[in-house]
């Protein structure tokens, strides 16, 4: 990801999330912070499979703590909300917080949905929370070309089928630069995460069932 900004688009590899969850019999983790990188990778130790995780290089905000849950295959709810939701993966997450607090901030209440693990989705939760709040953005910092935010779009087409604003890398490769310069540069920081939010919310009507 961004986090190795300055080796530029080899070493970002912002591909990754759509190569490995392609590959069959492979769980694909995203964790979003250095205490869940740590349970992450004690648990597909245990997992006796073919598995990738997908780690930082750069100190990275810190949002969960030794007694947060986490669990191969769960997502969770971070910040309740029924005007949008905002699910995200890796240190996405952060800056999906962020953006929920600002949305907050001009009356819009946003769901933030952690999905540490892409592949086996939480189906449940996702669904869950894509039925309660009618709208859904996803955040990646990846590429969204059969990444994160399309594995969303496939569970959801075939159960909620609403329209999906993919927020990450659109079609083109990284480059050298400081995490935070890139982050901003792509549209992946809380701030331009509400601005697109306020958007979807105010053009795209709730779906309901």
């Amino acid at each position: 990801g961004m986090s190795v900004g300055p080796d530029g688009a080899t070493h970002q590899m912002l591909e990754d999330i759509a190569l490995m969850r392609a590959l069959p019999n492979m769980t694909v983790v995203a964790p979003g912070d250095s205490v869940e990188a740590e349970k992450a990778t004690l648990a597909l130790a245990k997992l006796g499979k073919p598995s990738y995780i997908r780690l930082a290089r750069e100190k990275t905000a810190v949002f969960t703590t030794a007694d947060t849950p986490f669990e191969l295959g769960k997502a969770y709810v971070l910040h309740e909300g029924a005007d949008i939701a905002l699910m995200a993966t890796g240190t996405s997450t952060y800056q999906a917080l962020l953006a929920a607090d600002l949305l907050a901030a001009s009356g819009i209440q946003a769901e933030v949905v952690h999905v540490p693990t892409i592949k086996p989705l939480d189906a449940e939760t996702i669904l869950q929370s894509a039925h309660k709040c009618g709208r859904v953005i996803t955040v990646e910092e990846a590429q969204i070309a059969a990444g994160f935010g399309s594995a969303i779009t496939e569970l959801l087409s075939e159960n909620l089928p609403m329209p999906v604003k993919r927020i990450g890398m659109q079609d083109h490769f990284g480059e050298s630069g400081n995490q935070p310069e890139l982050l901003k540069k792509y549209g992946l920081v809380g701030e331009a995460i509400a601005e697109q939010a306020r958007l979807w919310v105010n053009t795209m009507p709730q779906y309901h069932r």
